[in-house]
């Protein structure tokens, strides 16, 4: 998921770095940050980079799945991996978006063999933070639709997780997925 975040910035004109494990001592210079990682491994990125991720947009791709099982949410029901994370960082801006969306549809910009245009569902409680992120959204050539506060990451998580387990089951293919028609 990160290199295809990185194309659809990159797409739309605007600057890119991504860190890896291996860049621990690089500074976090961007204004939006994107956690393109496992559920798992954001504990310990937030215990690192609390303090300069401070001010910033910090996007939230996670879906908080139970790697074991691959069977439910390790969130509670009425929260969210979003809502943890804003918690941990209540000086950041945080929101949910691109966990909706597989790699390979971001990436072409199509959902499925009706080819429906590519939609980030974007949730969070700063109206300029989601209207920010939408315009590098839409300048990367996907559509964007506020989905509202971040209170609704959590419908979010649960449609993002049915969607990771329908591809895992073969019964969708990893460059299908939902579409929202507009």
């Amino acid at each position: 998921m990160g290199q295809a975040i990185v194309g659809v910035v990159a797409r739309g004109g605007s600057s890119v770095e991504l860190l890896g494990r291996a860049d621990a001592a690089k500074p976090v210079t961007g204004d939006i940050v994107v956690l393109a990682v496992p559920y798992p491994a954001v504990a310990d990125i937030l215990t690192r980079r609390a303090d300069e991720l401070s001010g910033k947009i910090v996007v939230d791709i996670t879906n908080p799945l139970d790697f074991e099982t691959f069977d439910s949410l390790v969130v509670p029901a009425d929260s969210s991996a979003a809502a943890e994370i804003a918690a941990a960082l209540p000086r950041s801006l945080v929101l949910k978006a691109c966990n909706t969306t597989f790699a390979a549809t971001l990436l072409s910009g199509v959902v499925g063999e009706a080819e429906l245009p590519t939609t980030v569902l974007i949730t969070g409680d700063d109206a300029d933070a989601k209207s920010l992120l939408a315009d590098v959204v839409i300048a990367g050539g996907l559509r964007a639709v506020d989905a509202g506060s971040l209170k609704r990451a959590r419908e979010l998580e649960a449609l993002g997780f049915l969607q990771l387990t329908l591809a895992a089951g073969e019964k969708i293919p990893w460059t299908g997925g939902f579409g929202v028609v507009g």
